[in-house]
């Protein structure tokens, strides 16, 4: 019954949609219909009569004037909405930890990172056999050694986010059906964390930072972090996890032609850092397709690093000798977001991304509708 419920008002709101416009604008359908869509759980407990009324609306609902039609619809969504909001309150998700990724060859990765790119080689408190490749105090690649034997083309194992509160936010998780771990873990730095599948089945970690983080000198090509991206097939079903549940807002989405979603980017909710969905074209609803390539995967499962100015900083490339093999005649241009970018790719293929927090042109498809990054 909670499922017919949860279908029928989002019948509701999309016929009031097509009834009534601009109707008690302060409300926003969209977010309403997510809300009745996913953020219900069988946990929230509502009651079996208030149901039942609600089912019968919805039945008879096509029939009733317009005024009545809306008037009741908004006290079952707004039923919805209390029940929703029921619960520990969601404690803030500040920006990108890392991105957490393989390599086959140790040697020529720490090239990439610490010649290439500047990062900073540090010891893994999370993962013993790892090693991070700082750009900040609190953000870093985490790059792990490629199991023996292994011959998937993925090189990507989680995506981390920084919270204030780590445990207050496995609470939060748990109290919306999401499944957590019956504690966070620990490192020796003082940092702490837990791991959480999305609903495709990527694994999504959230990370409180030690007190103190580690020291680090500036890094001349980029010290920010400013988003991360992985391969996703249903938008709908991401934005159940990171806009419903998490709170993560809409950034900028595009393609590489008008009224293609090729990109989608979703905000962090407490910053402006941004995950983007790279979304898959096949016709699969999670996993690697079958016709995907390496190099694909990898240009998908990626991270950007923010500059100012991508002239300068392809000059700084440039005169290091930082540009090499499949790098070497990397150019910048300028991305669909209208954002100056440069692509390089490490050792396995994962993209590094070198991006311009300002647009300098307009973008293509749609408009930002968060702030972007500005230099830290």
């Amino acid at each position: 019954m909670l499922q017919a419920f949860q279908n029928e008002t989002i019948h509701f709101v999309d016929a009031m949609r097509l009834t009534t416009g601009d109707y008690l604008n302060t409300v926003r359908l969209s977010n309403l219909r997510q809300i009745a869509q996913y953020s219900i759980t069988p946990r929230v407990g509502i009651s079996a009569n208030w149901t039942a009324r609600c089912r019968r609306f919805f039945e008879q609902g096509i029939h009733m004037k317009i005024s009545k039609f809306v008037g009741f619809g908004f006290v079952c969504i707004s039923s919805l909405l209390a029940y929703a909001q029921a619960g520990p309150a969601r404690p803030a998700i500040t920006g990108i930890s890392h991105l957490s990724v393989y390599s086959a060859d140790e040697a020529k990765t720490e090239y990439f990172y610490v010649h290439d790119l500047g990062a900073v080689k540090m010891t893994d408190p999370e993962n013993p056999q790892g090693v991070r490749y700082y750009f900040g105090p609190t953000q870093f690649i985490e790059v792990l050694p490629l199991p023996a034997g292994e011959t998937s083309i993925n090189r990507l194992d989680h995506m981390a986010y920084r919270t204030a509160d780590v445990e207050a936010l496995r609470r939060y998780l748990e109290a919306h059906s999401v499944t957590v771990p019956g504690k966070a873990e620990r490192g020796s730095d003082g940092s702490s964390w837990f791991d959480v599948m999305d609903p495709e089945g990527n694994k999504v970690e959230f990370v409180q930072a030690p007190t103190k983080p580690v020291s680090i000198p500036i890094n001349p090509l980029s010290s920010h972090i400013i988003h991360i991206g992985f391969m996703a097939h249903r938008q709908e079903v991401e934005d159940a996890f990171y806009r419903t549940i998490l709170g993560f807002r809409p950034y900028w989405f595009g393609g590489g032609k008008e009224g293609v979603k090729s990109w989608i980017s979703q905000q962090v909710p407490d910053g402006t850092d941004w995950v983007e969905y790279m979304m898959a074209s096949g016709p699969e609803t999670r996993g690697i397709p079958a016709t995907m390539s390496r190099a694909g995967l990898g240009s998908m499962d990626h991270f950007s690093l923010g500059v100012d100015n991508i002239e300068k900083t392809t000059e700084l490339l440039y005169a290091g000798d930082r540009l090499t093999g499949r790098n070497l005649n990397a150019g910048p241009k300028i991305g669909r977001d209208g954002k100056w970018q440069l692509n390089l790719f490490d050792p396995d293929e994962t993209r590094a991304e070198i991006m311009e927090f300002q647009p300098k042109v307009k973008p293509c498809c749609s408009p930002f509708t968060a702030e972007s990054p500005i230099k830290k």
